[in-house]
């Protein structure tokens, strides 16, 4: 018998290795690996006009073109943009906002594509005409 082979499961060599040096724990995917360096920390957000605000400022462009005479009616915006004109209706709603709501839509970002809010929120507030009752339900003022 030589002395290099086990005789039992009990006496199998076990390797032991030993690493020098700094090890960082790093996720990829949906496993854990270790890696040499530290990890790269996280990228910048991404930070873009929130999607409301895009809309509110294509309302007031619409606005704007149908006021110059540029375009005859919100019939003919909804033509030329391939929207139905209930939808150009919904975005020109948001111009009946008060204007203190629309300053802050218009300043408000989406980040990493999170929306803050949706268009579908400030409906309710459009619906109550006297702008103090808009406040109060705006979704832009909850936050203060």
């Amino acid at each position: 018998m030589n002395d290099t082979e086990p005789t039992t499961a009990t006496e199998a060599k076990v390797v032991v290795r030993i690493f020098e040096g700094k090890l960082h724990r790093a996720q990829r995917g949906h496993g854990k690996t270790f890696i040499d360096g530290p990890p790269l920390p996280p990228p910048e957000p991404v930070r873009r006009p929130a999607r409301v605000a895009v809309m509110l400022a294509l309302a007031h462009k619409i606005q704007d073109a149908i006021d110059r005479g540029v375009v005859r009616d919100r019939a003919e915006v909804a033509r030329r943009l391939g929207l139905t004109r209930a939808r150009v209706t919904q975005i020109m709603d948001l111009t009946l906002l008060a204007p203190s709501i629309q300053e802050q839509i218009l300043f408000t970002e989406s980040v990493d594509g999170v929306e803050p809010m949706s268009e579908r929120d400030l409906r309710t507030a459009i619906r109550h005409v006297l702008w103090p009752g808009q406040r109060g339900l705006s979704p832009s003022h909850e936050a203060q």
